[in-house]
């Protein structure tokens, strides 16, 4: 989940909202919202512990064409994800090192590739790369948090003007938009339920525990943020952790921060990797795409051929988009897809009651009603509020149903 967005949405959801109290309330927010997302889904990911996660969830409580219509649309968002992340580690890998500034497309393909390459070539060298990122970019991020709390400097920023309430409701919406970015993630691990150990029990654990512990994280460094800078300021840099470390060890903490994010986006497009290449693997095992991108590599036992797919995708979407143009297409495709995913808990209570559960969402259905509430509300603001990539989105989607019943067809 920590990947590009700590760094990067901060910016904007200072413009957004415009007040300390509303900048960490959309935060709390969007965990509120990831957290129902994952304690939902950990029933469905027990359920059906296999390859493609949503994509499985889809298919049993809908059908064929809703699972196929995110598959679809992920041959767009899921590579676009990756190219997105990519882009801010090359930037900052530049930062780093001042002669790849201007190599910043090549550098980012170049880190696709070899993230691509590793796990084709073995899932645990992959997971051991995944463990070691996440660890050493938590520990700079609450380090990070420390200093600006126990430094000269607290006290500083926007926490003396506090508002509580943000300066616009539907700023509020959009903003929850930009944080869902950063949240995204705790439904990845699902897309790797087939190769997880007693999934009945890991997967549940990894989604809840997961998701808290990065709602912990988000909170603390957005107040360390606001505890050094004033809000006018986190609004105009489009790089506040860059900021926030100068502020704190002068321009060492520029090196510093530049560091922390490319460990961080390293390992973010190493989890996109293991993941969306499993939804690819699910649509053509389903005879729903290519056959032969469900190719189980003979000797490492990986979906080579649908990681290969994916990096390839990602590629060309990093050389044609900026980072902001490729968040926004993410957010608002996946949104309907996560409702639907929170949804198939009810239908399949419904439908098959039978079925045995290692493990049942708390709170139901109040916390999977939560869910598909907050991601339609979020949707209808966006579409009044930025119609155009709204529709598009939507757009994208629909334009899967005929290519559906072509390739059925065929």
């Amino acid at each position: 989940m920590i990947g590009s967005g700590i760094f990067r949405v901060p910016s904007a959801t200072a413009a957004q909202v415009g007040t300390p109290g509303g900048m960490m309330l959309v935060w709390v927010a969007g965990g509120v919202v990831a957290l129902c997302g994952a304690l939902t889904l950990a029933e469905l990911a027990a359920l059906y512990p296999r390859a493609g996660g949503i994509y499985v969830y889809l298919a049993e409580a809908y059908g064929s064409l809703t699972a196929f219509l995110l598959g679809w649309l992920s041959l767009v968002i899921a590579p676009a994800s990756i190219g997105a992340v990519a882009l801010v580690f090359a930037e900052y890998l530049g930062r780093l090192f001042p002669t790849l500034q201007d190599w910043v497309r090549p550098v980012a393909t170049a880190a696709v590739t070899l993230v691509a390459g590793w796990n084709y070539r073995s899932l645990r060298f992959g997971a051991a790369v995944q463990n070691l990122s996440s660890a050493a970019k938590i520990v700079a991020i609450l380090a990070l948090t420390t200093a600006a709390f126990v430094s000269g400097h607290a006290g500083e920023g926007a926490w003396r003007d506090f508002e509580v309430a943000p300066r616009s409701w539907t700023g509020f919406g959009l903003g929850l938009v930009t944080v869902l970015w950063a949240y995204n993630g705790w439904q990845d691990a699902t897309y790797v339920g087939g190769e997880v150990k007693d999934p009945g029990r890991t997967l549940p654990r990894a989604l809840t525990a997961g998701t808290l512990m990065v709602t912990g994280v988000y909170l603390a460094v957005n107040a360390a943020y606001l505890a050094v800078l004033p809000m006018d300021a986190i609004a105009r840099s489009p790089l506040v952790a860059a900021d926030v470390a100068v502020r704190l060890f002068g321009e060492i903490g520029n090196a510093l921060i530049a560091a922390l994010v490319c460990v961080s986006t390293f390992g973010t497009i190493n989890s996109g990797t293991m993941c969306y290449p499993r939804i690819f693997y699910a649509m053509a095992d389903d005879r729903l795409f290519f056959r032969g991108i469900a190719a189980v590599h003979r000797r490492y036992g990986t979906p080579h051929a649908a990681i290969a797919l994916t990096a390839g995708l990602a590629v060309g979407f990093l050389w044609v988009r900026t980072f902001e143009q490729l968040i926004e297409i993410f957010i608002l495709a996946i949104l309907p897809f996560w409702a639907l995913a929170a949804g198939a808990v009810i239908v399949l209570r419904r439908r098959r009651p039978d079925l045995v559960r290692p493990y049942r969402t708390p709170g139901y259905p109040v916390v999977p009603g939560l869910f598909i509430l907050a991601t339609l509300g979020i949707l209808l603001n966006s579409l009044s509020q930025r119609p155009g990539p709204t529709a598009a989105s939507f757009a994208a989607i629909l334009a899967g149903v005929p290519i559906y019943f072509l390739w059925r067809r065929r």
